[in-house]
């Protein structure tokens, strides 16, 4: 990186300073991030736990874009029947398809009630929205072979 600064004498002086280096850990864990957001978004069916009718809210704006995309989206959310004219759910458990992948757009202590659910289920795929996730949800991910997107949305991929 360059920078510019004045030198005495009123001249310009430039000062190189290096990049951040980023560790040959980290750049595998990006690359492996990424081989794994490829595999989710060539998916079809994703469940979205946290679904909303509030159109203010990410759970709400994640199930209109992955719909507006193409993919089948099961909301899953107890307290709503229908989220525009799609039919909720109030549990994983309750959808009568296998999903694909599971997006969760709750609090971590919800999900890290909920990834239970899903090793339960046998559904392997996991989106953690940035705000869902826990170091013990991922933990739990990794723990139970669980593959995980983490600290990505999902409607930047």
């Amino acid at each position: 990186m360059l920078r510019v600064a004045p030198a005495a004498g009123g001249q310009s002086a430039v000062k190189r300073h290096p990049a951040p280096q980023v560790s040959a850990a980290e750049e595998l864990e990006e690359d492996a991030m990424q081989d794994l957001i490829k595999e989710f978004m060539a998916q079809k069916r994703f469940a979205i736990v946290g679904a909303t009718d509030d159109t203010k809210k990410y759970g709400h704006q994640i199930f209109k874009n992955l719909k507006s995309r193409g993919y089948e989206v099961y909301p899953v959310n107890p307290r709503l029947k229908k989220l525009e004219g799609t039919r909720c759910y109030p549990s994983l458990a309750d959808i009568p398809v296998n999903v694909d992948v599971v997006d969760f757009v709750v609090p971590p202590e919800v999900t890290e009630a909920i990834l239970k659910e899903c090793k339960r289920l046998r559904l392997s795929r996991i989106w953690l929205q940035p705000g869902s996730e826990s170091e013990a949800a991922i933990a739990f991910c990794h723990e139970n072979n669980l593959k995980v997107v983490h600290s990505v949305c999902v409607m930047l991929s």
